[in-house]
């Protein structure tokens, strides 16, 4: 549904952040984070409804921002 993705260029690390609608009429926050190339961690958690996962979203990608990631071009 809704995706960023950012990237460390230093050390070619991923993070990636995104929104979906699960089959419960629910919305889950997927975040994936690793190596380029290699096997990527995964987190999702499941909100109530559109507004909360999009501020837990917006969260975890400030959260990246600041620890140097940066979006892909």
């Amino acid at each position: 549904m809704v995706e960023a993705l950012l990237y460390r260029s230093d050390d070619a690390r991923f993070y990636r952040v995104e929104i979906t609608l699960n089959l419960f009429t629910e919305a889950s926050v997927v975040i994936e984070w690793g190596f380029k190339g290699g096997q990527p961690c995964r987190h999702i958690t499941c909100h109530s409804d559109l507004r909360a996962a999009s501020t837990a979203a917006d969260r975890y990608r400030q959260r990246a921002l600041s620890r140097g990631y940066a979006r892909a071009a």
